[in-house]
């Protein structure tokens, strides 16, 4: 569908996160042997085939079954694996959220849980195959980080750190491939907003497969009405940039937040959250799904329809500009 082509003549293009995921953690799996794969019937839609034709060992299927998935992650992290847990997102931490609260998280066990065609990447297979509670469910879990990179840079770096680290993370990625918004800004870190448009009349505030519309949006305002608008890819929402979030309220500026889930529990309120016991003023609106069960479409016609959108933000922004 023509709302799912990505066509920016400004930026160059990249690969799915997905894909970069995969390559990323074959390269690490070449020269670590420690790194072990585990997958739940998903080596194919998370790229991951090579991997297995070439580390054989250091693979291993459980099958359609995300809970053992992850009780067999936990007990290679617990023996000194470096453990990632492949799965759909929808999946991963819906079958298996038990397992990823007591196994994982509770006892410690520094597994690197990857959900993969996250968000509505699923389309037209609905409600039942998208992943629009995960940032909800896991920020409520104590000893969890999550992640949610915005373009092949930020896959890359996110892999990359969280096969150094010793802790339970969750990466969430999706299968469109994505434009490369910034190649200045190279600084990478858990917890650090990356701020990949400057701006200082509005902020918006996105991550994942959201951070490209909002770039967009900072585009079409500028060139529409001459506003400056900044562009923050808060990749991780847990723990969150609150020194970013500090300066942000100080500005007194109108802020947008856009993300791939439910407007419960999510990056937006997160921040909301944040700014309001600090006693921000900043005039504030989420973006994302509502309360309800999706529509059905292609993951553009939804992000369209919920105003995830270039058009969508833009209009917002006018709106809180006012």
């Amino acid at each position: 569908m023509e709302l799912d082509k990505i066509i920016e003549t400004d930026l160059k293009m990249g690969s799915a996160n997905q894909e970069v995921f995969a390559d990323t953690l074959e390269s690490l799996a070449a020269i670590d042997k420690s790194i072990i794969v585990v997958t739940s019937d998903s080596r194919g839609s998370g790229k991951l085939v090579p991997f297995g034709q070439k580390f054989p060992e250091q693979i291993v299927e459980v099958g359609i079954a995300e809970q053992n998935l992850v009780g067999v992650s936990a007990g290679l992290a617990s023996a000194g694996k470096k453990t990632f847990a492949i799965s759909p997102a929808c999946f991963l931490t819906a079958r298996a959220l038990e397992q990823i609260k007591n196994d994982v998280a509770y006892s410690d066990n520094p597994v690197k849980l990857v959900g993969i065609s996250a968000g509505v990447s699923y389309g037209a297979l609905g409600t039942t195959h998208h992943s629009l509670h995960d940032f909800a469910v896991l920020r409520a879990i104590n000893n969890m980080i999550i992640v949610a990179p915005a373009d092949n840079f930020e896959t890359e770096q996110a892999v990359l750190l969280a096969a150094k680290l010793d802790q339970p993370i969750y990466l969430r990625f999706g299968k469109k491939p994505m434009p490369l918004l910034s190649e200045e800004n190279q600084d990478f870190e858990f917890g650090k907003g990356r701020i990949l448009r400057k701006g200082n009349n509005i902020t918006i505030i996105a991550n994942g497969e959201t951070v490209y519309p909002a770039w967009q949006a900072a585009k079409a305002l500028e060139e529409k009405h001459g506003v400056s608008a900044r562009v923050i890819s808060m990749h991780t929402i847990k723990p969150l940039d609150t020194a970013l979030l500090d300066e942000l309220a100080a500005e007194g500026k109108p802020i947008i937040t856009v993300e791939e889930h439910m407007v419960n529990g999510g990056l937006g309120e997160a921040c909301a959250s944040y700014l309001f016991q600090k006693g921000a003023r900043n005039r504030f609106h989420i973006i994302g799904i509502p309360d309800e069960y999706t529509v059905t479409g292609s993951q553009g016609e939804i992000f369209k329809h919920y105003g995830i959108s270039r058009d969508g933000i833009l209009a917002q922004a006018e709106t809180l500009l006012k």
